[in-house]
């Protein structure tokens, strides 16, 4: 998620164990594929260039389904040395095109709040989720929804926007929620009915959120957000809110646990692997399992990081989530995929 965070309390960061041992004349460039959310405060990533001797090159490619469309397609001359965003729902995309080489280093041995495997890093983690305007439903005195198929019935009508599976990873991993939690013929019957009944789609979050949404002066108050949406709409209200204007429809179907890793690009500049790897180390340093929080609205994946305030309060965790099998994702994914086009769009 894109936002703006004024950094002045991580003053104490010591990075020397990133340190290079020799200092070339001019800093190695390193270039970092990121997806168009990735955000941390820039005191952060300077200490970083200036410890482990590097200029970063940061390459924002959109939403994360965007960015991994283009870490592909660019297999055979890499744009980038590390790529940070690539998701558990587009991880099995990005391994069978053979973009991602195992990362072995202390990140990838250390105890996670949760995985993804195959050489790709942990770092932050959250919940795709349904996200209302509480407001609207109030004015307008209608209850909120309570399943996907309140969603589908009249009374819901042209009030949800969500995004496209094929570009947008909370996109995907919604449809993906729906299959797990509904079973696939009934998902897909389902989002027939919402085609019927009104749905929206857009390219990524950042249109869903910003352009459609009844919060930012849409037409839509349902999105197709994250559960710590809430806590953020608390964190940049002009004035101070006890509660946030927002709330999560957590409900069967309708909930993606989403784990975001950095990996190492393979055929990236030799030069710059062991910069690649300082970079995977610093992301799961505990200034940045701090700052990420309030950055890119995500919880830390270093076990035991410490939440921050605003993300305790108000973006509790959902208490269950749907997730298809990784292994049935990864053979039905680009099938899935094709029929929702087919069913929605066509």
């Amino acid at each position: 998620m894109q936002r703006r965070f004024l950094f002045s309390a991580l003053t104490s960061l010591s990075l020397a164990a990133l340190a290079p041992s020799t200092w070339a004349a001019e800093p190695l460039p390193l270039r970092v594929l990121v997806h168009s959310s990735f955000d941390l405060p820039k005191e952060l990533l300077t200490q970083f260039e200036k410890a482990a001797g590097v200029r970063l090159q940061l390459v924002k490619s959109g939403d994360a389904g965007e960015m991994t469309n283009k870490l592909i397609l660019t297999k055979a001359r890499p744009i980038a040395d590390v790529v940070f965003g690539i998701d558990n729902s587009l991880l099995p995309r990005a391994l069978a095109a053979g973009v991602i080489e195992p990362y072995t280093g202390p990140a990838a041995q250390r105890a996670a709040a949760v995985t993804l495997g195959q050489g790709v890093v942990p770092v932050d983690y959250g919940y795709v989720s349904l996200n209302v305007d509480k407001a609207w439903f109030a004015q307008k005195g209608l209850a909120l929804p309570t399943s996907l198929d309140d969603l589908a019935q009249p009374a819901y009508a042209k009030l949800l926007v969500v995004q496209h599976p094929g570009t947008s990873s909370p996109g995907q991993a919604f449809l993906h929620a729906t299959i797990a939690g509904l079973g696939e013929e009934a998902a897909f019957a389902w989002w027939a009915r919402m085609r019927s009944n009104g749905v929206k789609v857009v390219k990524g979050w950042t249109e869903a959120y910003y352009t459609e949404f009844t919060r930012n002066g849409g037409s839509r108050p349902i999105v197709v957000s994250y559960a710590s949406s809430p806590a953020a709409e608390v964190f940049y209200a002009k004035d101070k809110l006890s509660e946030s204007p927002t709330a999560n429809l957590a409900f069967k179907g309708a909930v993606f646990r989403q784990v975001e890793g950095v990996a190492l690009v393979r055929g990236g500049q030799p030069a710059a692997r062991e910069a690649a790897g300082r970079f995977i180390e610093f992301l799961r340093s505990a200034p940045v399992q701090q700052a990420l929080q309030t950055t890119m609205w995500m919880y830390p994946a270093e076990a035991g990081a410490a939440r921050a305030e605003v993300m305790r309060l108000h973006a509790p965790e959902p208490a269950t989530f749907d997730n298809p099998p990784p292994a049935l994702a990864d053979e039905k994914g680009r099938a899935w995929l094709q029929r929702w086009t087919q069913v929605v769009l066509k």
